[in-house]
């Protein structure tokens, strides 16, 4: 079985919205600390496949969420690489309360190796990852179907700042949540939270460029949920798109 890695966090105020609850783009921005910090305690760090010409791209996560954690709150964080294919690698993330045990979220990531120079997918060598221990397999995971934003969709400039770039040297996955969540309106994102969010990465977006988000809703016949589908452009093409479940808050 593959090697199990987790940390606890102190979940602060930077990381939360008005209502003191942690956001999306935090909540993914901890998770991958995590999965970082087991890379560099197996001495397979980001600097170290770098140093190789090589790095970690995520390609998409699957979210679900029983109650994102609040302000002030422990959380503890556990991840697994839990298997991989010649071009997948497949990482599970756990996201409890400290205190009490309860699941607050899982993740379902997946990873591609790229290369620095030619910025293309290659294939996982084995033993990259003996050190996790994952399991090999030879099924992909396809992942759920995504639902396009509507004709006439609202959308919404923005133009990619320095501080959006990572060490990737290209926009840093959880700022294409901010972009798309930035869409709705103020009284949408105070009286709902997320509870499945879909999301996958197409193209690499770079400092300067000038990106279009688009989003439309799918109202539910529970009044309390709907569905937002959202796509992320530059110059026409397709960069990303994610699927977000919303329920009423409690």
């Amino acid at each position: 079985m593959a090697k199990k890695f987790n940390e606890i966090h102190e979940v602060t105020f930077y990381e939360c919205d008005i209502n003191g609850t942690m956001t999306l783009p935090m909540l993914l921005n901890s998770v991958i600390k995590t999965s970082e910090a087991q890379s560099e305690q197996l001495q397979v760090s980001t600097d170290q496949l770098q140093k190789l010409g090589i790095t970690w791209v995520i390609t998409q996560h699957e979210m679900n969420i029983h109650r994102l954690p609040k302000v002030g709150q422990l959380i503890k964080i556990t991840t697994q690489g839990t298997s991989y294919n010649k071009y997948f690698c497949y990482r599970e993330f756990w996201v409890q309360d400290k205190e009490t045990g309860e699941q607050l979220a899982h993740i379902f990531s997946t990873f591609v190796l790229m290369d620095l120079t030619t910025r293309k997918m290659i294939s996982v060598p084995d033993d990259l990852l003996v050190a996790f221990e994952s399991e090999k397999i030879k099924r992909i995971h396809r992942g759920p179907h995504f639902h396009q934003p509507t004709d006439g969709a609202f959308h919404q400039p923005y133009r990619v700042r320095f501080s959006d770039i990572d060490s990737n040297k290209h926009v840093n996955n959880a700022k294409y949540l901010d972009w798309m969540v930035d869409c709705l309106d103020y009284d949408k994102l105070t009286q709902y939270l997320p509870q499945k969010v879909w999301i996958k990465f197409e193209k690499e977006i770079s400092y300067g460029h000038t990106i279009d988000s688009f989003f439309s809703q799918r109202l539910l016949e529970e009044h309390d949920q709907f569905w937002t589908d959202h796509e992320i452009f530059v110059e026409g093409n397709r960069c990303a798109s994610a699927n977000i479940l919303w329920r009423k808050r409690k």
